[in-house]
């Protein structure tokens, strides 16, 4: 676009005459989608659409899009158009295309341009619809609700966006702009068919141990910051403007955003510090919707007291109660349900069912005990660690005929395990402190070279001869300790600089396609035959000390595509590479989200979710 701050033109006939003229060039030329090779991409926002450099509609005077401001040539007031995303839309670009009429040398007439734009809003929301989904508790289903819903409105065609201002987790993974986000953002994108990218999760604590966290803002880190710097500090003086910004930027981009709550929206320790439930629901002005959990017990008590606990105004931006998991045969709810409304003034809109055997990801290590991991002679023991990170690694293992997936904490959990794997870790040296307190370590190394032993990032890691943070990176610990000796590595944290890539390549020995994300600080040196190959380059990746069945690498998600996971369960003595599927993890993961958005579909009337009035009429 032209230079928005300096040549904003001004409504006079010589502009309408000098920006006809480019606009019909451009298009006779054909521009469609984003112009990489213009100085000022992207001028508006990262995914803009260039088929109109110049605005058609110029000068809207919308102030919903655009504002006045003082021009630096004549210094009178003209139109900018700079903060305006709608017509950088894919979209919005395409509808203009074709209802417009052909351009004159003296550009579109203002009756015509309004008319254009009347046109353009009946199809394309100027600000996204915000609709939010919290929890009554943790655990209470909102995640999964959100991408269920953002695959389902992506269906009826609309441009969807989720959000979640603040998240806690370990379970993040690398966009392919090198941000991190959780990934049960990462899900809720795929759902909504956007883009993965920072802005869904503009903050995300990373806990490290004790009471301190590694903060990412926007993809990036930022500064391990305590608890209390966290919420004296960061929440009231940094945080408001990184989440309304971002927020700004999707509402402006879409037709609908899906926004999820963090724990309940009703935590009286945290009144006046939750930066992740009311607080965007009112910055959003979005309908909101209370999900409970019912299979919990006390689901109705937890809906009641959770509205009961807001105030007045929090509570009118409540359309539904959402009642979730609802296992078959559980009876009617009958009375409870009307009496919800008459309680709380907020009616119950669904009773959603449990859906069996989903093949989704889950964002919580609590909910790990609670994972299918196939059913099978063959186990894997994946290591529990306290700090354990990224555990959606080994979701593809189930996907395996005759492979079981266990998560171990004990010595004797071991015992039977046919093969054995050291997942990430927000914490190396913390975590490695525990293997040998516990005497997993002892266990580990008793039966490396019996069974495969597998280190995936911090896993790997730890796997080495030695961790050296002479910097104390890793938080509290020995700054130089010995690692397990497995394979031949040194691990040095020397740089609070976190790699942050999607990578690509082949395996070293024998091929066969991978991909993955590294996310990690530290770097190691090896001696070891590198583990994969990857792209565009050819680099070395990870170690492989194929004598002892002793394998390392940074590459999370290594499991999704078969070639990893067959050369991995190769190694168990009694399995056949016969029985090895080349089931497709992504595909997977589609088919659940689309069951899931057709049970929303069919038990919650969207329609009028979308009107603002899920009561109908």
């Amino acid at each position: 676009m032209i230079n928005p701050t300096e040549q904003v033109p001004d409504d006079s006939e010589e502009n309408y005459s000098k920006y006809a003229e480019v606009l019909r060039s451009q298009m006779a030329r054909g521009i469609i989608g984003g112009n990489h090779e213009c100085p000022y991409f992207p001028c508006h926002h990262p995914d803009q659409d260039c088929t109109f450099c110049y605005c058609p509609l110029y000068p809207c005077e919308d102030t919903a899009l655009g504002e006045f401001v003082t021009s630096g040539r004549t210094g009178g007031k003209v139109w900018s158009c700079q903060k305006c995303m709608w017509m950088h839309r894919g979209d919005v670009a395409s509808s203009l295309m074709v209802i417009m009429p052909e351009v004159g040398p003296r550009g579109l007439d203002r009756q015509t341009r309004s008319r254009l734009k009347r046109d353009l809003e009946a199809r394309h929301r100027k600000r996204a619809k915000a609709i939010m989904v919290l929890g009554a508790t943790s655990g209470a289903g909102k995640s999964l609700l959100v991408a269920a819903l953002c695959r389902a409105f992506r269906e009826r065609g609309l441009r969807v966006a989720p959000f979640k201002s603040q998240n806690m987790s370990l379970n993040s993974m690398v966009t392919a702009d090198g941000e991190e986000i959780a990934r049960i953002q990462d899900l809720q994108a795929r759902a909504a068919g956007t883009r993965p990218r920072g802005d869904l999760n503009p903050i995300l604590l990373k806990p490290k141990g004790g009471v301190t966290s590694q903060v990412i803002v926007e993809g990036r880190p930022y500064k391990d910051l305590t608890v209390q710097e966290y919420y004296s500090d960061f929440v009231p003086n940094e945080a408001p403007a990184i989440i309304a910004r971002n927020l700004d930027r999707l509402m402006r981009m879409n037709d609908v955003v899906v926004i999820e709550g963090a724990g309940s929206p009703a935590e009286i320790n945290l009144r006046g510090r939750d930066v992740a439930n009311m607080y965007v629901a009112k910055l959003a002005k979005a309908d909101c919707l209370l999900a409970v959990n019912i299979d919990w017990g006390g689901a109705f008590a937890y809906a009641i007291g959770t509205l009961m606990l807001l105030d007045e105004e929090e509570r009118k931006l409540f359309k539904g109660v959402l009642i979730n998991n609802m296992c078959p045969g559980g009876g009617s709810l009958g009375e409870s349900l009307e009496l919800v409304k008459a309680t709380t003034g907020v009616p119950v809109l669904a009773v959603l069912p449990h859906v069996p055997s989903l093949y989704l990801p889950v964002e919580d290590s609590m909910d790990l005990d609670q994972r299918p991991g196939g059913a099978g002679s063959t186990i894997v023991a994946v290591i529990r660690l306290p700090m354990i990170s990224n555990f959606t690694d080994f979701d593809a293992l189930s996907l395996e005929e005759g492979v079981s997936v266990i998560y171990a904490n004990a010595p004797e959990e071991l015992e039977t395990a046919d093969a054995i794997i050291l997942p990430g870790t927000k914490n190396s040296v913390q975590d490695l402190l525990w293997l040998r307190e516990s005497g997993v370590a002892s266990a580990i190394l008793a039966k490396a070279g019996k069974v495969p032993v597998l280190g995936i990032c911090g896993g790997y890691q730890m796997l080495g001869r030695r961790i050296s943070d002479v910097h104390g990176l890793e938080g509290e610990g020995p700054k130089e300790m010995d690692g397990l000796g497995l394979i031949d590595a040194v691990t040095h944290f020397d740089s609070y600089d976190k790699r942050t890539v999607q990578v690509s390549g082949s395996l070293a020995i024998g091929g066969g396609e991978v991909r993955g994300y590294e996310i990690h600080m530290g770097r190691t040196e090896g001696s070891e035959e590198p583990l994969f190959m990857l792209d565009p380059d050819g680099r070395a990746e990870g170690s492989w000390n194929r004598e002892g069945n002793v394998m390392g690498t940074y590459l999370h998600g290594a499991f999704d595509l078969p070639a990893f996971r067959r050369l991995f369960l190769s190694m168990v003595e009694h399995r056949h590479e016969a029985e090895s599927a080349g089931m497709d993890h992504e595909a997977k993961i589609d088919s659940s989200l689309d069951r899931l958005a057709a049970l929303v579909e069919e038990h919650l009337d969207l329609d009028a979710l979308l009107r603002g009035d899920p009561d109908g009429p």
